[in-house]
């Protein structure tokens, strides 16, 4: 025989007080006495009551959702994000939703308006122009936005891709580097402050860089363009990379083209993925701390929703991981 479900009513009734007062108690809406509480609390335990939070939602107006939308969840660094993220949601009883929209621009808006319908704020990553999302700022619901918006007036999170890449580049060029090539990801905004920092600091040796242009943040897309790079008239002695991705699968690609890494060409990336370390020869990259990332993000965005002041932007600094991807020129 099913057992009955005990209902608001049921605990009303046992504890001798009203279903608004029992439904503000759960609720966290309104303080009792002492002795009420207690009593609440204790029938509630011996029922075995548990609040309906789509009817709990309706009293307060909250989900207990927070929407999450990244560029590509295969990507580890945007498992990263997530893992933080969620370790911040939970603590303050937020149940995460992720939605990925597979590095695809048009796929965004509607998943995120739909998103935004079941949460009580959203954190996002995109690829779409800035001159294209306005109707975010239509959602109606608190937003932390990944990277630093040019024209849109949201709070922001992000790492400082600029002076990672200066670091790179002098480590490069400290261990006597002349030939330095970059093989950027021209669709994130990101790539364009790497890009950026990469000419300015080179510049400032002397040095020309020559970019190379993908068309994926993915490992495939570094495997594809590793023999154009390899077998061209001068290729680089130094490779950096949009991402840990793009810059595995050229690795790979390199080896199998016979040539012997970093001997032939040192090789570096952005994101310090775990899998870097466990290649061979490891590789040497940017650590955005991407898991920091997440954290700030929710933090950031819980604040909002509670109402509280904005807070300042924050910015992740970055940290060079050295490995031996890159090698000492003579």
């Amino acid at each position: 025989m099913k057992k009955n479900v005990a209902t608001i009513r049921d605990v009303a009734a046992e504890a001798g007080v009203s279903t608004a007062t029992v439904s503000k108690f759960v609720n966290g809406a309104q303080r009792f006495s002492p002795a009420v509480e207690a009593t609440i609390r204790e029938v509630i335990a011996r029922l075995g009551y548990r609040s309906n939070p789509l009817a709990q939602s309706m009293i307060t107006g909250r989900t207990k959702s927070i929407g999450l939308s990244v560029l590509d969840v295969g990507n580890p660094h945007f498992t990263s994000i997530v893992k933080g993220a969620n370790r911040v949601a939970l603590a303050h009883g937020y149940t995460l939703l992720l939605v990925d929209t597979e590095e695809n621009p048009d796929r965004e808006r509607p998943l995120l308006e739909a998103l935004s319908r079941r949460v009580d704020g959203l954190i996002i990553f995109s690829r779409m122009l800035e001159s294209e999302m306005d109707w975010v700022m239509d959602l109606g619901k608190p937003l932390v936005y990944f990277g630093r918006p040019a024209r849109l007036n949201l709070p922001w999170v992000g790492s400082d891709d600029h002076r990672g890449a200066g670091m790179l580049v002098r480590h490069l060029v400290a261990q006597g580097h002349k030939r330095i090539a970059y093989l950027r990801f021209p669709r994130s905004r990101r790539d364009e402050d790497r890009l950026g920092a990469i000419r300015e600091c080179l510049a400032g040796y002397g040095q020309q860089l020559t970019v190379y242009e993908g068309g994926a943040p993915t490992s495939a897309e570094g495997e594809r363009l590793s023999s154009a790079i390899m077998l061209g008239e001068q290729p680089p002695d130094a490779l950096i990379c949009y991402n840990d991705l793009i810059a595995l699968g050229f690795m790979k690609a390199a080896q199998t083209l016979g040539f012997n890494l970093p001997a032939d060409i040192s090789v570096a990336g952005f994101d310090n993925i775990q899998y870097g370390q466990y290649t061979s020869p490891a590789l040497t990259t940017v650590d955005l701390q991407s898991e920091r990332m997440g954290v700030a993000a929710m933090e950031k965005l819980i604040a909002a929703i509670d109402g509280k002041p904005p807070s300042d932007t924050v910015m992740i600094e970055p940290q060079l991981v050295l490995r031996t991807s890159v090698a000492k020129r003579n």
